[in-house]
């Protein structure tokens, strides 16, 4: 095996015997061993080295093997790293609290050689698939910056998106995993992008009706792009429909109301700020006093939420989305 993409395997007990053993029967398979004997070590080498798989004894001393897995599961940087915990205890009070904190296997001592081999296979061969789509994650989310650079005209485009919708969420009280969905869906709800001709992005013109049409079909040329990638299946929503209307006169598929995601409502939202607020081809920029006037105004002919709208324009005015930045919005939200 190529010792480049060799696959590392942690291994957490306090019996240095066991420990010892299990690497005796992985070794000999291609893996990297690295060995701790206690809930602190484990810990530490899980940030340092990035295993694909640990197997982690329950029973030690200190931290033992349910909260080690739960702080694995917890870190955002790691909770995708697959654990195995190892026991001698066989009731299913502890497998429930196990699942509990996140292990994504059960080995019972005394560990059948063959069974641990096969486990330790297919957990392996599932990180790598998730780390692919990781990566595929990644570089879509670098094409998504890059039609930033099409025009000119709309530099940082998405890291404002980015940080205005999460700033929005925070405001309103939502939780990590929508604060993460809006982080990416900041910088990944115009991806269909990609596939409107440059001709059509810096016209300066009115667009013909036919344009427009091509224009608007970026929310389902971006959502069938990134329909495949599990880890973006969250921000989907928002690639869609942050150009619906309450009223159900937005596109692509005319949803009214309630229909409307609330974290494609807050894009909409903050969306319709930044292209008022920034130099457009088709327009100058404008102030944020006349940005929020056009959003109240699109609350009262019923096309965006009030409670948003009005959230939103209370960061504005208070300064405070001037004072967030991309560190504070990864402080929940990774891409």
């Amino acid at each position: 095996m190529d010792g480049r993409n060799q696959p590392n395997v942690l291994i957490v007990d306090d019996n240095p015997g066991v420990a010892r053993f299990f690497e005796r029967l992985l070794a000999p398979q291609g893996y990297a061993i690295h060995l701790a004997y206690d809930g602190d070590g484990a810990c530490t080498a899980v940030s340092s080295i990035h295993p694909d798989v640990v197997l982690l004894d329950v029973m030690m001393p200190g931290i033992d093997g349910f909260e080690v897995c739960e702080r694995i599961k917890r870190d955002h940087t790691t909770r995708l790293t697959p654990v195995v915990l190892i026991t001698s205890l066989s009731d299913s009070d502890a497998r429930v609290k196990g699942l509990d904190c996140g292990a994504d296997d059960f080995l019972t001592k005394p560990v059948d050689p063959n069974e641990l081999l096969a486990r330790v296979r297919s957990l392996i061969r599932m990180k790598r698939y998730t780390d692919d789509l990781d990566s595929a994650a990644s570089i879509i989310s670098t094409l998504a910056v890059m039609i930033e650079a099409r025009d000119g005209n709309t530099e940082g485009h998405c890291h404002r998106m980015a940080n205005y919708a999460t700033a929005l969420g925070r405001a309103l009280g939502l939780g990590d995993a929508d604060l993460q969905t809006l982080y990416r869906g900041g910088f990944l709800h115009d991806i269909g992008m990609l596939a409107i001709p440059d001709e059509l992005l810096t016209k300066t013109g009115a667009l013909e009706p036919e344009e427009f049409e091509l224009i608007k079909s970026h929310t389902i040329v971006g959502d069938k792009l990134c329909s495949n990638l599990r880890s973006l299946q969250p921000v989907r929503p928002i690639i869609r429909h942050h150009h619906e209307r309450l009223d159900g006169s937005g596109y692509p598929d005319g949803l009214r109301a309630a229909e409307i995601p609330v974290v494609a409502q807050i894009m909409g939202v903050v969306d319709v700020f930044d292209a008022i607020t920034t130099q457009r081809p088709y327009q100058r920029a404008r102030s944020a006093e006349q940005a929020s006037d056009v959003l109240r105004d699109q609350v009262r002919r019923g096309w965006r939420s009030p409670e948003l709208v009005e959230s939103f324009l209370g960061l504005v005015q208070s300064g405070r989305l001037g004072t967030f930045t991309d560190s504070d919005a990864c402080a929940t939200s990774a891409l």
